[in-house]
């Protein structure tokens, strides 16, 4: 990515080159400046522009900058790009690095966004860069597009957002209305809860559009003319455009008046909708050609049947057009976002495609052209024929367009009668196409209206309730396994609907932690499902097979059933599949057995497609899993950004269960290992909360996460305890090993149980990991794990030091240094020197990771085997009380000026971890800027 281009968009170029004055906005400019005001004042805030495409949006901002500019506000300006979406936070970055006055520490900031597993610290590193440049004076900051951002630029922009909302930092973003991608909604519902003023911009008034007539023509319009301009509903852009096109040609100047030539002139092409349609691929570009030859609103059946394709053939092209804003969707057909656009477009066909498809159009056989051929065709509601219809089209859309097939959907509810019979199954299939693209919420209201309106067939209450326990999946393990315990216990359900209740019963007991139970209705399940040949039950059961077969530690089956359940879920499609998506199952295996770049290549593709897809549930999903496999490859910046992605909405019906054992165990993991201790605090009171939780799984995380918190302050006894309802729940649901998820944590545990005297814990632990090991020969990560333990537990060297030979083929730095420390600090007590090169690896591999509590303490272990390679800060205390030694090392090197990168290469730090030191000191000394530091270490160092 490069962001040194500047993309920022202000206002098309109008006719001759010349600026219309800005007409019809005096109220919306008049609140810009009243927040202006207030700015200069010190109080920030954020404004949201939002309008559909050509109504202005971009000119608004353009005024509102120069108007910031003449009061001498600096002022930042970005553009979200449709063509550049995935470059992360380009649109943000662009306005802050760019223009006239950048912001200090440009080239770092660039330097930041082309270094990988860097993203958290790109933010941090931005934020402390709008503060320090606010306290120099007001900040506006203009984002354009917003609709077009890429995921960690909408992160980005609220984070900092509600982290410098007291500081004098004024935000104006723009966005289109209507239909925007779910991150979008999302972070527009959250600045709006925090206090975001709304400018919403609507169609022009008559006396605007006159004068902007004027303006264009140079002179008064009279009726005719003004009848002509009102064709533009009050769009700005469309009415300078068109006015445009006729002011050389069409329009004459006679005694002052601007007037019609001739009659009303024929239509002709739009600079802005010809811009739009060469952006355009081919293939969407001859779906709009064609879609305006029809005329009227179109169906995408018969597009398809113009064409020559499948509708599901059309969906990308249809997606494309509709981003951008040449079709909208007006329920279950297309329709041209303006009538001008569509007469754009057809002005440009040549006369003879006109023609032709006109005459195509003309020749379908009866009851194959719709009657929106000519005309939008009203449809009442209890329709019951055009909801069927809706329906037949979502089902087929639900695999590869999840989106429009909610929609579709949804239209189809509002066509089903409150009492008709039919009107439960059509609930049925909406709740998943809502939850899939990311309105769980509603998902679930619709759901628990109809339970609780009552009367309902049992056929119809089971399929709402496997509904329900599909969505309830992802956020609350108890509620999934009462929907479909609900369910099962219904008499006269059939049995396809009824095994699939017990798959999902199943499902969920497993992923609560309740393996017995799980086993056992997954028997029956299969019986039902080989009963009635229901291959979607059966790729669900072969996960929750796996399951059972890695709880009993036979791994070598737990695969084999994973990579079973993949492919047939893949076979089946995504659209049947009753637990979405079965391949992330195997993404955590994998990760879980040392098989770690398999199982983040899996997350990255699942994040690819159902991004794709738009299923926004799954992409979540995915995005949950790998914040587990990037915190266990040792990528921890990159393990916490992902976990802020992520991160549950206030949106989010339950608990979060899935979000509880994957982003806050990270964010607690990530914050001891680089001892964060507010953080890791705050994540503590999440697992009291999840310590009490319905699901054996949740409760055991919770336990586990508070254990290793209660041993990070020193305090193993506490940790024991805290482990006692773990070690003692029923054997059958105990988790398969002590670290709950990952084997590397068995070394944690037996570490923890010595100190606090646990001698039998201790080896409990011991003897799981080494059984583990032993059932699986072919997976060196837990024979590392079993040696790992074995050595702390004996005391002994040998097994330590096989560990850390074992641990090199596995990608799993962590786990590799906290083995190399623990052999290197047994070496020392009698053979100092050989302990020396243990100890040095462990402190790269933490440096990597981004581990500064572990680097910090691997250092006084170097220093306690006579290694002094770095200058001391003996004598400096009453200097510099405010410091640790590490931060006032930092300090000193910086204010030589050496830039962070060249400072970790002095001291054999990562960059995050200067960075990190960094922004420690400035807090301390209450400074903002390296200025101030360079002065401070003058003054107290050398008395200038």
């Amino acid at each position: 990515m490069s962001v040194n281009r500047v993309t920022t968009r202000t206002v098309p170029e109008e006719p001759g080159g010349v600026r219309t004055p800005l007409r019809g906005r005096d109220g919306e400019l008049a609140f810009i400046e009243a927040r202006l005001d207030a700015l200069d004042r010190g109080e920030g805030g954020i404004i949201r522009v939002e309008g559909p495409a050509g109504i202005g949006r971009s000119r608004i901002l353009a005024e509102a900058a120069a108007a910031a500019r003449r009061r001498g506000t600096r002022v930042f300006e970005g553009a979200a790009d449709p063509d550049e979406r995935f470059a992360p936070l380009g649109p943000l970055l662009e306005g802050v690095l760019t223009g006239e006055e950048p912001l200090l520490g440009a080239q770092r900031l660039r330097d930041l966004t082309t270094t990988p597993g860097q993203r958290f610290w790109l933010l941090q590193e931005l934020g402390d860069r709008l503060r320090e440049a606010a306290r120099r004076g007001p900040l506006f900051v203009v984002l354009d597009d917003l609709q077009w951002c890429d995921d960690l630029t909408l992160l980005t922009f609220h984070t900092l957002a509600a982290g410098l909302s007291s500081h004098p930092i004024l935000w104006l973003v723009a966005v289109r209305a209507g239909s925007v991608p779910p991150g979008v909604r999302t972070t527009l519902d959250r600045i709006r809860q925090a206090g975001a003023h709304g400018l919403v911009l609507g169609a022009l008034e008559d006396r605007a559009i006159a004068r902007i007539t004027e303006d264009v023509l140079g002179a008064p319009p009279d009726p005719d003319v003004l009848r002509l301009a009102n064709r533009a509903e009050g769009f700005p852009q469309l009415l300078v455009e068109l006015l445009g096109s006729l002011r050389e040609e069409a329009v004459t100047i006679e005694n002052g008046t601007a007037r019609l030539l001739e009659g009303p002139p024929a239509p002709r092409q739009l600079p802005s909708v010809v811009r739009r349609l060469d952006q355009l691929s081919d293939e969407a570009r001859e779906l709009v050609r064609t879609a305006a030859a029809v005329g009227g609103t179109v169906t995408a059946a018969l597009l398809a049947e113009l064409l020559g394709r499948s509708s599901a053939a059309l969906i990308t092209a249809v997606r494309e057009s509709l981003d951008a804003d040449l079709l909208a969707e007006s329920g279950d057909r297309l329709t041209f976002r303006h009538d001008l656009i569509r007469e754009a477009v057809e002005a440009g066909l040549p006369l003879p495609l006109r023609q032709a498809l006109s005459r195509q159009v003309a020749g379908l056989p009866p009851g194959r052209a719709p009657a929106d051929v000519t005309e939008a065709r009203g449809v009442a509601p209890g329709d019951a024929a055009e909801a069927d219809r809706l329906r037949t089209e979502a089902a087929e859309l639900a695999g590869t367009a999840p989106g429009t097939a909610a929609e579709l959907s949804l239209k189809a509810l509002e066509l089903t009668a409150v009492d008709a019979p039919g009107r439960p199954r059509v609930i049925a299939e909406t709740i998943p196409l809502l939850w899939q693209t990311g309105r769980a919420a509603r998902a679930r209201e619709l759901g628990a209206t109809a339970l609780a309106a009552g009367g309902l067939e049992p056929e119809d209450e089971a399929l709402i309730r496997l509904a329900l326990a599909r969505l309830a999946v992802q956020f609350d393990f108890s509620e999934a396994v009462r929907q479909a315990r609900a369910g099962v216990a219904l008499p006269g359900a059939s049995r396809t609907v009824r095994g699939r209740l017990l798959a999902m019963l199943a499902v969920g007991l497993s992923m609560s932690g309740e393996h017995a139970a799980a086993e056992q209705v997954a028997a029956e399940a299969w019986e039902t499902a080989a009963a009635v040949g229901d291959r979607t039950a059966e790729a669900t059961l072969t996960t929750v097979r796996s399951a059972a077969s890695f709880h009993r530690m036979d791994l070598a089956e737990s695969f084999r059933q994973a990579e079973r359940s993949a492919a047939l879920a893949d076979a089946l499609g995504v659209s049947t599949s009753l637990w979405v998506p079965e391949a992330l199952w195997y993404a955590l295996l994998s990760n879980t057995t040392g098989r770690t770049a398999e199982a983040l290549a899996v997350a990255e593709e699942g994040i690819r497609i159902t991004r794709e897809q738009g299923r926004t549930a799954a992409t979540r999903m995915w995005l949950m899993t790998r914040t587990r496999i990037l915190l266990e490859t040792g990528r921890l910046s990159d393990a916490r950004a992902d976990a802020e992605a992520a991160s549950p909405t206030t949106d989010d019906p339950g608990p979060g269960n899935l979000a509880d054992v994957t982003l806050r165990y990270v964010m607690l993991r990530v914050a001891l290992h680089t001892g964060d201790r507010k953080t890791a605090e705050a994540y503590a009171v999440e697992a009291r909360r999840m310590r009490s939780d319905g699901a054996p799984v949740v409760r055991h995380f919770g336990t586990w996460m508070l254990a290793l918190m209660a041993d990070h302050e020193g305090r193993p006894d506490r940790a024991m305890a805290e482990l006692d309802a773990v070690m003692t729940s029923p054997a059958a649901d105990r988790p398969a090993y002590a670290g709950l998820i990952d084997p590397a944590d068995a070394p944690v545990l037996v570490r923890m149980a010595l100190r606090a005297g646990a001698h039998e814990r201790a080896a409990q632990a011991v003897a799981t990991a080494e059984k583990r090991a032993v059932l699986n020969p072919d997976l060196p990560f837990l024979a590392a794990t079993a040696a790992h333990a074995r050595g702390l537990l004996d005391n002994d060297l040998a097994p330590l030091v096989r560990a850390v030979r074992l641990y090199e083929d596995c990608p799993r730095p962590l786990a590799r240094a906290s083995a190399l420390e623990d052999a290197g600090r047994k070496l020392a007590t009698t053979r100092r020197p050989e302990a020396v090169p243990y100890f040095e690896t462990a402190l790269s591999l933490y440096a990597r990771s981004g581990a500064e509590r572990d680097v910090a303490r691997v250092r006084r272990r170097l220093r306690a085997a006579g290694v002094r390679r770095r200058p001391s800060a003996a004598g400096l205390s009453e200097t510099w009380t405010e410091l640790t030694a590490a931060e006032l090392r930092v300090v000193r090197l910086v204010a030589r000026g050496l830039t962070n990168q060249q400072t970790a290469e002095r001291l054999s730090l990562s960059p995050h971890t200067v960075s990190s030191h960094l922004r420690r000191a400035f807090t301390k000394l209450n400074i903002t800027s390296r200025t101030e530091l360079t002065r401070l270490v003058q003054r107290r160092d050398h008395g200038r």
